[in-house]
């Protein structure tokens, strides 16, 4: 009515280029010149017309009435210094993990540099990985990729040589192989194969799909990935995927019957609507414009898709559809939302150590409330309260529109917070939606700090959050010297035990080296027994062998030994002269001193008997008539 523009997708591409700022938009259109359009809300006066010359219904007015009616449309706004946000990184380099902290307004490159410092590798070697929204270069600011308070990275570093350990360069073989990807589109039975790096990671394979496929990635349903392929930010190298193919089926999630065309509709009315609902629209027809009809789309066409499906079995996926639905209507910087049932949000907000619990959040949305929209893109979109609850709350949502979700909400509600706060949630009309509800978990039971109506501002939201904060602030700390004081304790008694255990072992280490100390004596002692019985049975049998000692009256030849031992006694024998040297050296193995571990020396001359040849006879080795000869103990 103001501007003369009748075509809608020219009207949206407007409002897109100026953020949904209408009075913004019309002043863009409409000469400097020809007024000022004043808000009366933050007292902010703004250039721009006060009518639009070419419609009749604006010409036929004046420009006070023209003025209020603009007054409706612009949404008030409220400057809120924005605080820093602080984004946690955790990369993964090989066998290292290096966690990262900055502000959403550094860059890639800022991260690049600290692990530079950190993993003593150039920057410029470095390829960072596991981005939700695909690959980034060094000059994307952090804030612009709406990232999450919590994130998960890693490093790869083609152009440097693997570690030496075996599993380091099978994982980058991997990284570096083609991976093919049969996957079968269940709905039209069509099948593609599709080429992969070992480095692309699973949320890459479903983003080339939705291409092919027309298929969202939050409404794919898959069929055949490994169980151990758990994250979408995982490679396909580490997935589990079978080299060099692997087959897998894709269909769309199964979600209410509707036809390509009210599809079509939805997904444009989607962009139309989402920061033009509610009390934006209020005075609409000042500008000429039927309830029925709006910038000549009929009203039916409006209707937003579900946040939330009707009888979700599953509360995890029920909260990806509103995550999904939320981002949008009202753009990607909101909460993160956390994806689970309500126990799991107790679990990862109560239940961890005592410094790393948080406030849990619940947001209940109701699309019939007139303060709905207001309150998503006004106060909940914000950056400071997005900043605040990611850095303090753990933020859980549910969509109370319909009747069965409101109900199965109101149960889970009475089981955990009791009848009174579910009574207080029952009560409240559809205008007084949305709700936010403040939980604090306690010892034994969880007490709701604070419920927060939709008819709020940003910085009442606000300060009712650092309300809350301050006061679980305090209970934390008490949390936090309990559970100090009881690790201490349990230290002590940890350290205690720790050293009754090393004592026992020093004594069992003590007794079983005395037993074996004792098993070896034991042992040497059998051997010794053995030897010596073996040494005797040897000296007896010698003995026996030997043959018998001449008589001196003897009439062959008999040659007399004198033998001296190294302890200094002697003893003598009487040999046949004839006899072999041998028969000489049984006779002193006899008495106990075997010829291979002494010698026999002979005195004039000194010489060493045992070298002889033990076959020759006395007489020929020069043992005859009589010899002195001694016994000394080889080396």
């Amino acid at each position: 009515a103001c501007t003369g523009i009748e075509n809608i997708d020219e009207a949206i591409t407007l409002l897109e280029q100026n953020n949904w700022d209408l009075v913004a938009a019309i002043n863009g259109v409409i000469p400097q010149e020809n007024g000022i359009l004043q808000s009366e809300y933050g007292g902010e006066t703004l250039q721009g017309p006060a009518y639009g010359p070419t419609s009749h219904s604006a010409a036929a007015s004046s420009a006070p009435s023209s003025s209020s009616a603009f007054r409706h449309v612009v949404p008030s706004r409220q400057i809120v210094e924005r605080q820093p946000r602080m984004l946690d990184f955790r990369v993964e380099y090989r066998d290292r993990n290096v966690d990262v902290v900055l502000e959403d307004s550094s860059t890639v490159g800022d991260i690049k540099h600290i692990l530079e410092n950190e993993l003593q590798i150039p920057a410029s070697k470095m390829l960072l990985k596991g981005w939700k929204t695909g690959d980034v270069d060094d000059s994307t600011v952090l804030k612009t990729l709406h990232l999450p308070k919590n994130n998960s990275l890693y490093v790869l570093t083609p152009d440097l040589p693997p570690p030496s350990s075996s599993h380091s360069g099978a994982l980058q073989e991997s990284l570096n192989q083609n991976f093919m990807l049969i996957i079968t589109h269940r709905e039209v039975q069509r099948e593609y194969n599709l080429n992969f790096s070992g480095s692309s990671t699973i949320q890459e394979v479903k983003r080339n799909v939705y291409d092919l496929t027309s298929i969202p990635v939050r409404h794919q349903l898959w069929e055949g990935w490994p169980p151990s392929a758990t994250d979408d930010s995982m490679t396909l190298a580490v997935s589990g995927v079978n080299f060099p193919c692997h087959r897998l089926t894709v269909g769309r999630r199964s979600s209410p019957v509707q036809t390509r065309e009210q599809s079509e509709e939805q997904c444009t009315d989607v962009h139309m609507v989402s920061d033009s609902d509610g009390d934006d629209f209020e005075d609409a027809t000042e500008f000429g414009v039927d309830d029925g009809e709006m910038f000549g789309v009929a009203s039916s066409a409006l209707r937003k898709s579900p946040m939330m499906p009707e009888n979700a079995e599953n509360e995890g996926d029920a909260l990806l559809q509103f995550t999904a639905e939320f981002s949008s209507r009202y753009g990607d910087c909101h909460p993160v939302y956390f994806i689970g049932s309500l126990e799991a949000a107790f679990q990862e907000a109560f239940y961890g150590k005592a410094r790393d619990r948080k406030l849990l959040a619940i947001y209940l949305h109701h699309d019939e409330s007139v303060l709905t929209n207001v309150f998503c893109s006004q106060m909940l979109c914000a950056e400071s309260i997005v900043s605040y609850l990611s850095q303090n709350f753990i933020t859980w949502a549910w969509d109370m529109t319909k009747e069965a979700n409101r109900a199965r909400f109101l149960t889970m509600c009475t089981r955990h917070f009791g009848s009174v706060v579910a009574q207080t949630i029952r009560t409240q009309k559809t205008d007084q939606f949305p709700l936010f509800l403040i939980i604090m978990g306690k010892r034994s039971s969880n007490e709701v700090l604070n419920v927060i109506q939709g008819n709020t501002t940003v910085d009442e939201l606000m300060m009712r959050l650092m309300a809350a904060v301050e006061i679980f602030s305090a209970q934390q700390q008490e949390d936090i010297k309990d559970e100090d004081e009881r690790e201490a304790r349990e230290n002590v008694k940890r350290e205690q035990d720790e050293a009754y255990r090393i004592s026992l072992e020093a004594d069992r280490a003590k007794r079983e080296a005395q037993e074996r100390e004792m098993a070896e004596q034991f042992r040497l002692e059998q051997i010794r027994k053995e030897q010596e019985e073996e040494r005797e049975a040897i000296r007896l049998s010698l003995e026996q062998s030997l043959p018998p000692e001449p008589k001196e009256e003897s009439t062959e030849s008999v040659s007399k030994l004198r033998i001296r031992t190294p302890s200094g006694e002697f003893f003598e024998r009487r040999f046949l002269a004839s006899s072999k040297l041998q028969v000489v050296f049984d006779f002193v193995a006899s008495k106990g001193y075997p010829w291979e571990e002494y010698k026999l020396l002979g005195t004039f001359p000194r010489r060493d008997v045992t070298q002889l040849d033990p076959n020759k006879s006395l007489l020929e080795v020069k043992l005859y008539p009589q010899e002195t000869l001694f016994l000394e103990a080889k080396e």
